[in-house]
């Protein structure tokens, strides 16, 4: 079973934590313990893109930026994963730079050291050559740079659909057993 933290930072792109949080619901049955830590940029883009404020009523535990005693701002905390999506670049530049100056860059922080699962679904285009190195730093301390770029195979009808096949990628990157459209299949 797993332990893991949802991040999300004040990016474009709500609909991916958003479907990241409904998706994880589905698989009860295959983590512990869900954290979710959100920016207060995060809370404005979501009312912005998605018109409400649900990101309240989920059931997983919340922590403030500031909470450096969350059980995730520390190794022994045992988390094996996190996930910020959707990741701003300033928050990945801060990361690949080493700064932890709140709980998400702390956490992402202790992912890295403790050899963990760090997964960046970074949301920007296009890229410059800051952005691309702080990737290529962030890769090379062993995290994943998943972008927000969709996948069209499966003809999404919608939105969320669109949404749907990044969401689905991270899942499968975090080692989660979903159902999904697979090539060739």
């Amino acid at each position: 079973m797993r332990k893991l933290v949802i991040a999300a930072t004040g990016a474009s792109g709500a609909v991916y934590c958003k479907g990241i949080l409904d998706k994880l619901a589905h698989l009860k049955g295959q983590w512990d313990e869900v954290s979710l830590l959100m920016s207060d940029n995060a809370r404005d883009v979501w009312t912005t893109e998605l018109g409400d404020d649900s990101y309240d009523s989920y059931p997983y535990l919340n922590f403030d930026r500031n909470d450096f005693n969350a059980p995730f701002a520390s190794g022994s905390g045992k988390y094996d994963t996190m996930i910020i999506i959707p990741c701003s670049m300033g928050t990945l530049g801060r990361i690949a730079g080493g700064i932890s100056n709140d709980l998400l860059t702390r956490a992402a922080d202790v992912i890295l050291k403790e050899r963990r699962k760090l997964i960046c679904v970074v949301r920007e285009t296009p890229y410059n050559l800051v952005h691309i190195r702080n990737m290529e730093t962030v890769t090379l301390a062993g995290g994943i740079i998943c972008p927000a770029t969709p996948s069209f195979y499966s003809r999404p009808q919608t939105i969320e659909q669109v949404a749907m096949t990044v969401v689905d990628r991270v899942l499968d990157l975090a080692g989660f057993d979903i159902s999904t459209y697979r090539w060739g299949k």
